[in-house]
């Protein structure tokens, strides 16, 4: 079992930037590909971002978000991040922190989710 804890949601203007973090608990972290959802409001759930297992060899993103967020992992603090540059209003979403198989990568399905963090983005 993994539990996943995001941080960094906050509120932020329009252009600016922000880092989402993601604390893994586990000692199998590496093994697990990595991705980032989102949820506005009234809207479904979507994919941001991914990085393959075991070191982040690859990354993949939503076309939205291609060039501005980067997705990264640090395996010795078993941790993922989302770093979120140029951010748009429509950014304003919770966004959800997920871990899986290798096969999960790049849009899933994930097996572990995170309670998710919210972000704001004013314009």
């Amino acid at each position: 079992q993994v539990q996943l804890v995001e941080s960094g949601g906050g509120l932020v203007q329009a252009g600016g930037s922000l880092r989402l973090s993601c604390a893994a608990s586990g000692r199998t972290f590496s093994s697990y590909a990595m991705g980032w959802f989102r949820q506005g409001p009234g809207k479904e759930r979507e994919f941001v971002a991914a990085i393959s297992a075991p070191g982040g060899s690859w990354t993949f993103y939503a076309e939205s978000v291609e060039g501005r967020f980067t997705i990264s992992r640090d395996n010795a603090k078993n941790s993922v991040y989302l770093r979120m540059n140029s951010m748009k209003p429509e950014n304003t979403a919770v966004y959800y922190c997920a871990g899986g198989t290798k096969n999960s990568y790049p849009e899933g399905p994930y097996d572990y989710w995170g309670q998710g963090t919210k972000v704001t983005v004013s314009s």
